[in-house]
Order: C-alpha cells, then sequence, then structure tokens
C-alpha cells in the first residue's frame, strides 16, 4: 500500500485554489475538499479554521506571486507595473478576485499587503496626499477588478467552444441598428476585446489623468 504524504496547510490550499478554480466558489466545501484530499472533514481543521481562513490563505498565496516592480524607476513606472502585474496575477485565478469582490475573502497578510504598500509609496511620491491617496488608490482597484470581474462574467468573457457561440449569436441578432445605432456600432470592437491588451491601454489612461493631476497638484487634498 502507498503511503499517503503528511497533509499540511500548504496541500490544502493548493487543493482548494484547485477545487474553486473548478467549481466556483460555492462549489468549495470542507466536505468536498477533503474528499479531494482523500482525508476526512474533520482532518482539514488541524490545518485550517473554515472556509473563510480557506479563501484568505488561498488569496494569500496568489498574491505572493506578484512580482513587483524596481522601486529605483519613476513613479508612474511603478504604478503600471505593480498594477498590470496584480491584474496578471488574478487573471489567473479568477475565483480570487471575486472572492475579495464579494468579502469573503480579505487577506491582511504581510504578502499580500505588499503590492499596495508599493502602489501608496508611488502615488506619496508622485505628491497624492490625504483624499487624493484614496481615490487614487480606489481609481486603481476599480479598474482592476472592474477589468477581472467583467472578463469572467460580462460582455468580454472569452467565449470557448461552439455551445457559447450559440448562446451569444441569438443575442447580437437582437441588436437592431435601427434602435440601437450606436451599440451596433461598437459589436464588431466589442467582440474582439483581448482583455489584458484592453486593460493595459486603459491603465495608461488612468496613469496619463494620474501624472496630469500630479503635475497641477489636484492629488494633494
Amino acid at each position: 500500500m502507498t503511503r499517503r504524504e503528511p497533509l499540511n496547510r500548504e496541500k490544502v490550499l493548493d487543493a482548494a485554489l484547485a477545487l474553486a478554480a473548478e467549481e466556483g466558489l460555492k462549489g468549495l466545501s470542507m466536505r468536498k475538499l477533503a474528499k479531494t484530499l482523500g482525508v476526512e472533514a474533520m482532518a482539514l481543521y488541524n490545518h485550517v479554521q473554515n472556509k473563510t481562513d480557506i479563501l484568505d490563505g488561498i488569496a494569500e498565496r496568489v498574491y505572493s506571486r506578484i512580482e513587483r516592480a524596481d522601486p529605483a524607476s519613476p513613479w508612474p513606472e511603478r504604478v503600471r507595473v505593480t498594477v498590470l502585474n496584480i491584474y496578471r496575477v488574478l487573471a489567473e485565478h479568477p475565483v480570487v478576485p471575486m472572492a475579495l469582490a464579494t468579502d469573503e475573502a480579505n487577506p491582511n497578510s504581510l504578502q499580500a499587503l505588499l503590492p499596495i504598500d508599493d502602489l501608496v509609496g508611488a502615488l506619496y511620491e508622485a505628491g497624492f496626499e490625504g483624499d487624493g491617496i484614496r481615490e487614487t488608490l480606489g481609481a486603481l482597484n476599480s479598474l482592476v477588478f472592474g477589468s477581472l470581474l467583467l472578463t469572467t462574467v460580462g460582455f468580454t468573457t472569452v467565449r470557448r467552444g461552439e455551445a457559447e457561440q450559440e448562446q451569444m449569436d441569438p443575442y447580437l441578432r437582437r441588436v437592431d441598428p435601427a434602435v440601437l445605432p450606436h451599440f451596433s456600432r461598437a459589436l464588431p470592437s466589442l467582440a474582439a476585446a483581448d482583455p489584458e491588451r484592453d486593460f493595459a491601454r486603459a491603465l495608461d489612461l488612468l496613469i496619463s489623468g494620474l501624472v496630469a493631476a500630479a503635475a497641477s497638484g489636484r492629488g494633494t487634498a
């Protein structure tokens, strides 16, 4: 008989991340996770407290993979690299931004907070203070999570296979150019979405606005 390797927190979290990726947040349960690992559900409680602890742990492990920007680079570049790296890592694990957006996870480990600290540091260097920091950080977070949630469940979701296309085609045919001329005109562009490319362009536009705001002193309120 093959001897099973001892269970630990890292193995539990890895299995939980894989299960959540396959079945979504609602499909992640202690019972299903235990079955995946081949143990009794009670054995999990030696390594995790509950589902919230699991989701926090998953988020922390994903955040730990975010590559940090060169601290010697100019502040706009640090913002761009940090935010783009956050987006890329979270895009690989869409269950994590979903858990964060729905407040089912709220990681507060050092690894989870380092990218945010890097962003805030770059914004302070740019001259943002007080309300300006909160508003600017909120705009960056909104871009990241809004883009991720849209590409997960919205119009720009990457369609896989003929079944998804068949579901989309009737909707597109119902759009009457005589009634919705502007939306109809935009449909070809919407159908040609490239999530990361579109995100990077939106981020560049936002950073251009931040540079202008910093130069004018509008971020010091």
